[in-house]
């Protein structure tokens, strides 16, 4: 499911877990980047965020295509930050109810706005519309199906098929930034992290790109090298602009390894294996963050991972990139890593959110008051 319960620590500190981020310029307001950071899997109703933690929007100009490939954007050293904090909850009023809470982004520039949680429109001062609140998870896919997948090696999905435990509610961040604050960043990459609050700050989870972890880094089965590390946690501490060199080896041989298994599901393979075994998409995969061109309009569906490909092809990309609400980017995904594009779309069986996000803000439909409960077994 995306980035949801994306490693143990994730699972043993739900209030900290990024389930997914998306990017895209504002359908409502041109001009404008969407920024959304949704976390807490299985939010109950009356969900308040936490107020021992950083919720961090990361930006960097996309400086160039780098390789004799042309595979890998690079990002500029130049960085844009939009830090949310939260305050802590005020007593649940009685009779139960959401209890009050206030949040305040800091811009780029060190402003600060403001915001009462659940606000439903927000609040927009110095550049930024910020919301904050309970909201419907919308990430779309059949996430057993996928997981079945990988423990028998043979592709599982069934058409039709449902959204795992649809209905279950997500914490939103919703930013809405005025390309004003981001001076010089025509393409820009983004990525999300929480940290912990205080002097010091410690990085829990950082996303990009959905799937990168509990699709292709989790499986250890493939992976000849590392067989028995549990390698998401390391993952999820690394800084995705500026990737150490100490657990990269590990890395590379995980995602070699299960890319491999990936491209192999149709018995054919369209990705053949570089010098030493690497695979052509693992770079790219590595290279975790969504790349946004804010310069193009508005795309509904299908510009997840245009740009990426395109450049990687030698090609000029046709859409604004990032990605969008209401975009089946796992079709996306699992073609591209089961047949590279040539050939029929592996589907998962899910197109579409039972409740598809708005093209105004806050974006996100409003929550489910009634949703399913975390199964036991996680």
């Amino acid at each position: 499911m995306s980035d949801h319960i994306s490693g143990p620590r994730a699972l043993a500190d739900p209030i900290a877990d990024i389930t997914d981020v998306y990017a895209f310029p504002s359908p409502q307001s041109p001009g404008h980047l969407v920024l959304v950071m949704n976390t807490l899997p299985f939010a109950p109703p009356n969900a308040s965020f936490s107020d021992g933690l950083v919720y961090r929007f990361r930006l960097r100009p996309v400086a160039a295509a780098n390789g004799d490939d042309g595979s890998l954007l690079t990002t500029a050293e130049q960085e844009f930050v939009f830090d949310c904090v939260f305050s802590a909850p005020a007593a649940e009023p009685a009779g139960g109810g959401q209890a009050a809470q206030e949040g305040t982004c800091t811009t780029p520039g060190g402003q600060s706005v403001t915001f009462r949680v659940n606000e439903p429109d927000g609040v927009a001062s110095h550049g930024v519309r910020a919301f904050a609140g309970v909201r419907w998870d919308p990430f779309i896919m059949d996430a057993p199906a996928a997981l079945k997948t990988i423990a028998t090696g043979e592709l599982s999905f069934t058409d039709p098929s449902s959204i795992y435990l649809d209905g279950k509610n997500v914490l939103g961040l919703v930013l809405e930034v005025d390309l004003a604050l981001l001076p010089g960043a025509d393409l820009v990459a983004v990525i999300a992290e929480t940290l912990t609050r205080g002097t010091i700050n410690v990085r829990i989870e950082r996303v990009g790109r959905p799937e990168v972890k509990n699709m292709m880094l989790a499986p250890k089965q493939f992976d000849a090298v590392n067989r028995d590390l549990e390698i998401r946690d390391l993952y999820n501490m690394e800084d995705a602009f500026v990737l150490g060199e100490t657990y990269r080896g590990a890395y590379v041989a995980r995602l070699d390894a299960n890319l491999a298994f990936w491209d192999g599901l149709d018995g054919k393979t369209d990705w053949p294996a570089g010098d030493g075994g690497r695979h052509p998409l693992t770079d790219l995969v590595l290279a975790d963050f969504l790349v946004v061109d804010v310069t193009k309009p508005y795309v509904e569906q299908g510009s997840f991972l245009e740009i990426e490909l395109a450049t990687r092809r030698g090609e000029l990309h046709r859409t604004c990139g990032g990605r969008t609400l209401n975009d089946d980017v796992m079709d996306t995904i699992f073609t591209q890593l089961v047949n590279g594009g040539d050939g029929p779309v592996i589907r998962d069986g899910v197109d579409r959110s039972s409740r598809p996000a708005s093209l105004t803000f806050p974006y996100l439909a409003p929550p489910n008051p009634d949703p399913p409960a975390l199964p036991a077994h996680h």
